[in-house]
């Protein structure tokens, strides 16, 4: 049985992989990267998917766990991108139960094309056990998409302001919010825009 919010996404697994791959993270994160860690950090990518992003931070130099619940998407992500640096976890939010286990803190959190999948109270307790996982100063990254919805999926229309206070009743502090156009042709055509948002923790509200 499909994890909640994730439908869809195994049947398209395979027609998936090209226009995912095909848009590079530097591109697609442009307004993220003055804000990622230049140091070798713990990163955890929540929803990895075929596993671009957690492939250029681990290119970086950093330590990622990359969680992803689609077994299509993930085994797919792990030939695609081979690296010791990167650990493959089959978890899901919002509860992140597995991940809540390893007892670890993450100094960035990345969540791409991920949280409009959640309904209300999803976001609300998953807010909770992402910011459970992050470091003191750690930091957050969320996008948003707004637009037609892909046939077969679920998607919720979540405002970045919502996110931002949710965000903010869990400790963060807000870095970042900007708002664009999509860069994948297909998308871009069907009027799809995406919010960026980025996150710090307060260090006295870290481990909540």
């Amino acid at each position: 049985m499909a994890v909640s919010g994730t439908e869809g996404y195994a049947e398209q697994a395979r027609s998936l992989l090209a226009p995912y791959e095909n848009c590079r993270t530097e591109e697609v994160h442009a307004d993220f990267l003055p804000h990622f860690p230049t140091l070798p950090s713990q990163i955890i990518d929540i929803g990895s998917g075929t596993g671009r992003d957690a492939a250029w931070f681990a290119g970086n130099g950093h330590k990622v766990l990359a969680v992803e619940p689609t077994a299509e998407l993930r085994e797919t992500a792990a030939r695609l991108h081979p690296s010791q640096r990167i650990d493959w976890l089959d978890d899901s939010l919002p509860e992140l139960a597995i991940v809540r286990k390893l007892k670890r803190n993450f100094d960035l959190v990345m969540m791409s094309a991920v949280w409009m999948h959640l309904n209300e109270s999803a976001r609300r307790l998953a807010m909770v056990h992402i910011t459970s996982i992050m470091a003191p100063s750690a930091k957050l990254f969320i996008t948003l998409r707004h637009g037609p919805v892909p046939e077969d999926r679920i998607m919720y229309n979540v405002s970045a302001e919502e996110t931002i206070n949710l965000a903010s009743q869990n400790g963060l502090e807000l870095l970042l919010n900007t708002h664009g156009n999509s860069i994948q042709p297909q998308n871009k055509a069907r009027g799809v825009t995406w919010n960026r948002l980025a996150f710090q923790n307060r260090p006295d509200s870290a481990g909540q």
